[in-house]
């Protein structure tokens, strides 16, 4: 099943393969939520290509959907959620991009200097209710699991942590995503309401994918959901992030971390080069 919208193509039946999704296809609530929830759950959150030196510049249909459908790859922000985008678009959805400044697990948070604005989600609307959600499925550790009412202090009770969207600055033309953990409301990112062309989008995954002291190109990340879990990878350590409380392991060795990779995350490894190699020049001592 192809869908065509100008120049954009994408197969919708391979991408629902990728996923394992066998729901319907109207554009409703139930599609929506259904789609988020197994998108997040079969593909990774992972910055290989921006590690082993490859820039992530091309974000159009058919080279999202050669990597992270065909191939079986990951990705970052940029690449999830403008797959996904062409999916929900395709089946009739309307979905804008929208850029954000991050301050999860800043110090300072809400309170310091300003990030770049090197974060994309989606406004997402269901035909014929005008009423917009965020959908991000691409923000690693934290990514929100179901859509979000992009309604101020609506909150949303996700498979995993609660979200909710808070309103910021007096003439609200922005949104802080926060979601609780423990008992605690911790904020993630700034959002911006303003739609966005891809052309921004490419700007900022240029930077984020070249920049030197970019997280994504000094180390290593990757990140799963499962239907009990977070699997969140940084370097040598993996966390699992469960309702009964964390799991922390840490490998000795590049090797190791390598078939957490393959075997936990589902990334398949082959074609990028010496990835063990270059794992084991950014592990932590």
């Amino acid at each position: 099943m192809t869908s065509s919208r100008g120049e954009l193509r994408i197969d919708l039946q391979a991408y629902f393969d990728r996923i394992g999704y066998r729901g319907g296809t109207e554009p409703t609530h139930e599609t929506l939520t259904a789609l988020v929830s197994a998108h997040v759950r079969r593909i990774p959150f992972e910055n290989l290509d921006p590690l082993m030196g490859v820039p992530v510049i091309d974000l159009s249909p058919a080279a999202l959907s050669a990597k992270l459908v065909a191939k079986r790859r990951g990705g970052y922000c940029y690449e999830h959620n403008n797959l996904m985008r062409e999916v929900l678009c395709a089946l009739g959805f309307a979905a804008e991009r929208l850029a954000a400044r991050v301050v999860w697990m800043s110090p300072e948070g809400l309170d310091g200097p300003p990030s770049p604005q090197t974060h994309q989600a989606l406004a997402v609307t269901i035909p014929g209710t005008g009423r917009p959600y965020l959908v991000d499925v691409g923000f690693g550790g934290q990514t929100p699991t179901a859509p979000i009412p992009m309604v101020p202090g609506e909150v949303a009770q996700t498979s995993h942590e609660p979200f909710r969207l808070s309103s910021r600055g007096s003439e609200a033309q922005e949104f802080v995503l926060k979601t609780l953990i423990g008992q605690r409301w911790r904020p993630l990112y700034i959002l911006g309401l303003q739609p966005r062309p891809l052309i921004d989008m490419q700007v900022g995954s240029w930077y984020v994918s070249t920049y030197p002291e970019s997280n994504f190109v000094a180390g290593l990340s990757a990140a799963l959901v499962t239907d009990e879990a977070r699997w969140n990878l940084r370097g040598r350590n993996l966390a699992i992030h469960a309702s009964g409380g964390t799991e922390r392991i840490r490998f000795d060795d590049a090797a190791q971390v390598c078939v957490e990779l393959t075997d936990r995350f589902g990334i398949d490894l082959t074609g990028l080069g010496d990835v063990e190699a270059k794992v084991a020049s950014v592990l932590d001592s």
